[in-house]
């Protein structure tokens, strides 16, 4: 097959790429390489440096006439969102409209989509959380993506357009970038490896921390693999299922940085603390039992396992 991936210069989608190349598919690259790198880029990839909002973009669609098209290309900060919402609603609605748009003009078959599970759901009741929990999204960002959700329900009734929504966890992994809260574990492990100590940011009540879930890219990828022939319309979440505190997820990095001989003095024990910032939420955990039914998909690195690949990554 034929896929376009919208930031496949970018962390997740650049590795979202490898693994569709590595299943033997032909893969095209819009990214306008505002936070993708040249570097991430496989070799074997087709590359349009282009913003997903351009009108040059159908252009890209009339030459490669994709079968599918995976969508990564995203403003994906929270505190940016909130900062600034006209702007993440430019890019994360309009962005998609436009793709959507294409898709339809120039015969796409599927849509998969990289959605947010935790940010949608917001403070949810219900730990871990199922796909089918009503939305509850705290920030512009999260606004932003189920708003594309219900663009991508219109189109497939309108115009029969096959969508898979994967709702991230919270991913970490090799290529990250230290941004902002959604890169926390490259920032901790940036920080410790240049010798700084990092913040640990917390409402009163937890002081260990907010609560996310922790998934590896390397888990993503192969989500987005199996979403290919799988999940036609469908919401799934893609998780670890357990439930980590920012504080255990330091120890987790101080712990596996030090197996390698890293920020062995006893000052990496007591990192800083920082008031929790707008938009962040206590607690969020997802369900991905509904993943093993219908992608059958399960996630395969733990934690310590995902931290460990992560640091070899940073240690290069």
């Amino acid at each position: 097959m034929k896929i376009l991936v919208t930031g496949g210069a970018g962390f997740i989608g650049s590795n979202v790429v490898d693994g569709f190349i590595g299943a033997g598919h032909d893969v095209v690259i819009v990214d306008n390489l505002f936070t993708g790198k040249l570097g991430n880029i496989n070799e074997k990839a087709k590359l349009y440096v282009m913003d997903v909002r351009s009108d040059e973009l159908k252009k890209v669609f009339e030459i490669e006439r994709p079968d599918i098209v995976d969508h990564h290309a995203a403003q994906m900060s929270v505190p940016a969102s909130v900062a600034d919402p006209a702007f993440d609603a430019q890019v994360n609605v309009l962005g998609a409209v436009n793709i959507l748009q294409c898709a339809v003009k120039y015969g796409t078959k599927k849509i998969i989509f990289a959605s947010t599970g935790g940010a949608i759901y917001g403070e949810a009741d219900i730990i871990p959380t199922t796909e089918t929990y009503p939305g509850n999204p705290l920030s512009p960002y999260a606004i932003t993506k189920q708003t594309t959700e219900l663009y991508l329900h219109f189109y497939a009734h309108h115009c029969g357009l096959k969508y898979t929504v994967l709702r991230y966890a919270n991913v970490y992994g090799p290529r990250q970038v230290p941004h902002a809260e959604a890169g926390v574990v490259s920032i901790f492990m940036e920080k410790l490896i240049s010798g700084g100590l990092p913040t640990i940011y917390h409402y009163e009540e937890q002081p260990d921390g907010m609560t996310r879930d922790y998934c590896c890219v390397k888990d993503i990828v192969r989500a987005n693999v199996m979403a290919l022939n799988a999940g036609d319309l469908e919401i799934v979440n893609i998780s670890s299922g357990i439930e980590t505190s920012t504080g255990q997820l330091y120890r987790t990095i101080l712990e596996s940085l030090r197996e390698r001989g890293i920020a062995k003095d006893a000052k990496f024990d007591n990192p800083h603390k920082g008031p929790a910032r707008a938009g962040d939420i206590r607690r969020s955990c997802l369900d991905s039992s509904k993943a093993a039914k219908t992608l059958n998909w399960h996630p395969e690195y733990d934690l310590k396992k995902g931290i460990a690949v992560t640091v070899e990554h940073f240690l290069r």
